[in-house]
């Protein structure tokens, strides 16, 4: 089973997944007062849950999602979200895929954040949001 709950090995009917992987955000992440007046370094994975097979024939952009603008749609909304949490900002970045193309059916989100307590390498926090009916 992939993190979507589909178990392609097993002939289960799975849409594709184009994954967006280490987008970079320096933004104010943290609930600490010394967190709030400075930028962090994120990064963040994002799975895209949709069928590719019509930019797989065609080899047209607008068959697709354009990841680079969803890239910058995605670094803009956290640097102006200013969030103290990971999971808000994982949420948001859901959020923000699953509003910027209908054919995206759910979505996996991996927020990590450097250092973020001495003696911590990272945290990080992993959410799947799926479109709503």
């Amino acid at each position: 089973m992939d993190q979507f709950g589909c178990d392609r090995l097993a002939g289960a009917s799975c849409p594709d997944q184009l994954q967006l992987n280490g987008i970079e955000v320096f933004c104010v992440i943290g609930d600490r007062p010394d967190e709030r007046n400075r930028n962090q370094y994120l990064s963040v994975d994002v799975t895209l849950l949709m069928d590719l097979s019509a930019v797989e024939r065609s080899d047209r952009l607008e068959d697709t999602v354009d990841y680079a603008a969803l890239t910058v749609a995605i670094q803009t909304r956290l640097r102006e979200a200013r969030c103290r949490m990971i999971e808000h900002a994982a949420g948001l970045v859901a959020s923000v895929a699953l509003g910027f193309d209908a054919r995206i059916q759910a979505v996996r989100v991996r927020v990590e954040k450097r250092k973020a307590i001495p003696g911590l390498q990272n945290a990080s926090v992993v959410i799947v949001r799926k479109r709503e009916a």
